[in-house]
Order: C-alpha cells, then sequence, then structure tokens
C-alpha cells in the first residue's frame, strides 16, 4: 500500500463523514477555484468570513469584521512561543471571540462573537483538502491532509508509505515536526495531529512527543473495533466524526501550565482526551445527570483506569464536563481524597488545568471552611480531605454541610480502606451532604466483596484495565518476581512507638486514636519499611 493509496483512503472516509473534498493545487492562488491570495495563506478566508455571519445574525457587521480580524491576527498572539499562540486561539475558538459593539442608544458594549456552533455540526463549513502547498519565509512544503473547520486548519495528517522500511509512523510524526517548525502559521489553528502509515495510526497535538501520540481505537462508545479494520480508518471515523470532533474541541483539550526550577513559567503542554478517557467521560457525565435528578439514587458509579492511564486528566475533563451540562444547573464539584499529599497532588493537576473546568479551584483547609466553601448558591471546584468530614471536635455534631442536589463528590480511590467506609464515614459524607451525588475514580478493581464501595458510589461505569493501557503503551508492563524478605520491627524502634503515636495524634479523640492505632499496626504498614523496601530492590 503505497503512500497515494493511503490518502486516497483517508480522503474517501473523510467523504463518508460528510466532509467537502478539495484537492489542494485546485484552489491554490491563481487558479480558477482559488481560495487564497498566495501560498502564505493558511486560512480559507472567504469559508471562515461566511461562517461567522451566519452563526451570528444578531451581531453587527462591524462587530463581526472585527472578531473576523483577530482571528486572522493569531500571529500576533502568545509572545512568539506557538504553544501559547495555539492556547489563545483554542479560547477563540472554544469562548467565542469578545469585541466591542455599538448599541442602538448610542452606548458601546462587549459582545461575543461565535467561530464555531458546538451545538449544531450541519452549521459549520467542514472540508479536507490534499496536497495543501504553504510557504513561510524560505520554506516551501505540503502536508498531506489538512482538515478544515470553517475555513480554519485544525488538523493535520500525515502519511507514509508502510511498505517502506524507512517511511513508518514515526517518519511522519518527524515530518510533522520539520513543519511546526518551518511553517509554524499552519499550527496556530491546530488542534490535532495524526500520522500514519495505512497499517499504524496515532492521535496527538501540538507539543505531543511520541509517547503522547496514542492509538484510537473505537468509533462508537467503549467497544473496540473489530481488529479487522484499518487503523487510519478507525482513527478518521472515531475522531473525526463531526458531533465526536467537536465535543473533543471544546471539552477534551488542555493546555497544562508547566514550572521549570525556581519557578519560572515554562511555555504549557497541550493535552487531548484518549479514547479511554473521552468515551468514559461522556457516559459518567450521563450517569450523573440521571443520578442527580429529582428522583435519581445519588449513585453515578465507579470508573475504574489503571494507575498510569491519566485518571487525574479523566477526573478534569469529567469535572469541566459536568459543569457545563446545563441539567446540573452550575454544580458544585467536591473532589475527595484520604491524604493531605493526594489531595495536594491532585489539586495542583486542577489548578494547571483550570481552563477546561472554567474556574481556578479551591481548597478547603477545616471543617469550618469547607462548611463557608459550600454555601454558595452555585458552581465552585472545591478539594478536599475525608477527614473533614467527621463530626465537630467539640459537639460531636456532623450536621449538613449543604442540602443542595447539584453538589457531585468526586471521590479519588474510592475502592481504599481509608476511607473507613464500614466504621462510617461513608455515613459522615451522606450526613455532611445529604443530596450530594458520588462518582468515584480508581486505579484499581474493587473486591468483588467490598459492597461498602458500592453501596456509596454504584457499579462500574468505565473500566480500562493494565492489559489494555500496556497494549496502548499509556503505561509499561508490570514484571513480578517472587522474592523472601522478612518482616520485623528493629529492636530499637519498638519502644519508642507509643510515644511517637501519642506526639501524632495529639488532639484526637479516644475513639479516633485506638482506631488509628488499630489500622497502622496492619502488616501493610510493616511491609512498607525502608529496610524491607531495600531488600526486595
Amino acid at each position: 500500500m503505497d503512500e497515494g493509496t493511503v490518502e486516497l483512503a483517508a480522503l474517501a472516509w473523510f467523504q463518508s463523514l460528510g466532509y467537502e473534498l478539495r484537492y489542494g493545487p485546485s484552489i491554490a492562488p491563481g487558479e480558477p477555484g482559488a481560495e487564497r491570495g498566495d501560498f502564505s495563506q493558511v486560512v480559507l478566508e472567504g469559508r471562515l468570513r461566511k461562517a461567522m455571519v451566519r452563526l451570528n445574525p444578531g451581531v453587527s457587521a462591524e462587530a463581526v469584521d472585527d472578531a473576523f480580524r483577530k482571528v486572522m491576527r493569531a500571529d500576533l498572539l502568545g509572545g512568539g512561543n506557538l504553544v501559547m499562540r495555539n492556547r489563545a486561539v483554542h479560547r477563540m475558538l472554544v469562548d467565542g471571540v469578545t469585541v466591542e459593539e455599538k448599541r442602538a442608544d448610542g452606548s458601546v458594549g462587549g459582545v461575543i462573537v461565535r467561530v464555531i456552533d458546538f451545538e449544531d455540526p450541519s452549521n459549520n463549513d467542514w472540508a479536507a483538502v490534499n496536497q495543501f502547498t504553504v510557504t513561510e519565509g524560505q520554506h516551501t512544503r505540503r502536508p498531506d491532509i489538512v482538515v478544515f473547520l470553517n475555513g480554519l486548519p485544525l488538523a493535520v495528517i500525515e502519511l507514509k508509505n508502510a511498505a517502506d522500511e524507512g517511511a513508518d509512523i514515526w517518519q511522519a510524526f518527524n515530518q510533522l515536526q520539520t513543519y511546526k517548525q518551518q511553517i509554524p502559521a499552519l499550527f496556530a489553528y491546530n488542534e490535532l495531529l495524526v500520522i500514519s502509515d495505512g497499517l499504524e495510526a496515532r492521535v496527538g497535538t501540538l507539543s505531543a512527543d511520541r509517547e503522547r501520540f496514542m492509538p484510537w481505537k473505537t468509533i462508537e462508545g467503549e467497544t473496540l473495533a473489530p481488529a479487522s479494520m484499518a487503523k487510519l480508518q478507525v482513527v478518521l471515523e472515531g475522531v473525526f466524526e463531526m458531533r465526536r470532533l467537536l465535543d473533543l474541541i471544546r471539552f477534551f483539550v488542555v493546555f497544562e501550565d508547566g514550572a521549570g526550577s525556581g519557578g519560572v513559567a515554562l511555555p504549557p503542554t497541550k493535552k487531548v482526551a484518549g479514547y479511554h478517557q473521552f468515551h468514559a467521560v461522556n457516559k459518567a457525565v450521563d450517569e450523573t445527570v440521571r443520578a442527580s435528578a429529582e428522583r435519581g439514587n445519588r449513585q453515578v458509579g465507579v470508573v475504574w483506569h489503571t494507575q498510569g492511564s491519566g485518571k487525574s486528566l479523566t477526573m478534569a475533563f469529567y469535572a469541566g464536563r459536568v459543569i457545563a451540562r446545563p441539567e446540573m444547573e452550575n454544580p458544585t464539584i467536591v473532589v475527595l481524597t484520604d491524604r493531605n499529599d493526594l489531595d495536594n497532588q491532585l489539586f495542583a493537576t486542577f489548578a494547571r488545568c483550570h481552563e477546561v473546568i472554567r474556574q481556578k479551584p479551591v481548597q478547603a483547609d477545616s471543617r469550618a471552611d469547607l462548611r463557608a466553601k459550600l454555601s454558595v448558591a452555585a458552581g465552585g471546584v472545591v478539594f478536599t480531605t475525608i477527614q473533614k468530614f467527621l463530626p465537630d471536635a467539640e459537639s460531636g455534631v456532623n450536621g449538613a454541610l449543604s442540602a443542595r442536589r447539584n453538589i457531585v463528590v468526586i471521590a479519588d480511590e474510592a475502592h481504599r480502606s481509608q476511607y473507613d467506609f464500614v466504621d462510617g464515614l461513608a455515613r459522615a459524607m451522606r450526613d455532611a451532604l445529604p443530596n450530594a451525588s458520588f462518582i468515584g475514580f480508581t486505579g484499581t478493581p474493587i473486591e468483588k466483596t467490598d459492597a461498602s464501595t458500592r453501596a456509596v458510589f454504584g457499579d462500574y461505569i468505565s473500566k480500562y484495565d493494565i492489559q489494555r493501557a500496556v497494549e496502548d503503551k499509556a503505561t509499561v508492563p508490570i514484571y513480578y518476581e517472587a522474592r523472601t524478605a522478612k518482616v520485623r520491627l528493629s529492636d530499637a524502634a519498638i519502644p519508642k512507638l507509643d510515644e511517637e503515636f501519642e506526639e501524632a495524634t495529639e488532639g484526637e479523640e479516644v475513639d479516633r486514636k485506638q482506631a488509628l492505632k488499630t489500622k497502622w499496626a496492619a502488616i501493610e504498614a510493616i511491609v512498607g519499611s525502608a529496610e524491607r523496601v531495600a531488600l526486595v530492590a
């Protein structure tokens, strides 16, 4: 299968999805059907202008023109960094372009001009153009296929010949890196990159390295596509189906802020959801709407996605998607962990991805602070630990923190024994948030005998186990080697245990101290000793 054959097959799949097909040279400058004034123009301006006029019928022509000019001047955004420029453009695509408009009474006010119709795919202009030549500076390049949405080049697809041993998908990856260096203007509007040799196909983003170019294995829902289907066909039909692509752009693209040494800000990393994240979140959101309804059971379910598969990011995508659902009436999201260090780690992930949840998350530092943060009428993403749901230390009373129905509690590692479901913390959560809905995320499966976790959250709504993650190269294989390492406490440590325990639990009630002592005397605390870990390693 040579490269030309792969290209023709890809175009046929695009056509079956309803895209208009155009041959690059036929719309090139100077041709009868030209859609560009010169080869440096990467936007099909006529299509963009028509779309913006069509999508904004109540906005003045002057305001639409102003917004059009802002979109066209992407080169002025981002301070010279391509990913930062792309981030600014992404926000315009998702949120619309804010411009000033003169009202009938002579006053001036802000108005949002839409660039894309995310509700009605048919109200947009879709095109796939092959052999699209771009010139920038001294360089002229011709990507295989460029996907245009309302005239904007939102995806670039690079193809190689599977029969050529030196031209696999990673040659296509390298080609894209060259394009980014030599014709960066094409990528200011980019949302997705695709590489394929006809046999393999992967999807990535502008900043993705080789490891972050991932397969897409489903078309509808979580059911894997048949092995007999071409991988490129699965990617195109699974990702570029118009409704799914709009949702992917709107809800499943995140720019994760980076920080270097000394707190110096680094360019963000652009990430897009994998197929397991995309479908799990959409299913979880539907279940959330059901569970939180007037007659819902408030049990959303459990998402089991193995360690290393991007579970924290899946939680952020889920929070953003739930917040955007009108049925949820601007909900409050409570993110629950069982340890301060995990609370801080997860909070940091959400804070770096705050744009996808459309607000800055906050942390509750006490039960009183948690009550205050939940006293709002709606909205907010609040991080807290399970311990803040314990009864008040002075009064022993565990009154409701909020009786609102549009509160969703996201519990990380929902199965863990530290939640003490059987010892009352699950009851404490229910008493504190009597009308909230609960969803659990876990990296390991729930034991069949663990009825308590299911009683709080419900059954599985999505599974992505270690085998699938390894096959997708989302995580590395795990190998086991049987080793014997004796478990013992050092003689010097034994006399100090009670004294150090008393210091660590100073201020806790007697019953709580006893529960903690029983828990941490368990063998799991002993087998994790530094001495034993060193012996096993």
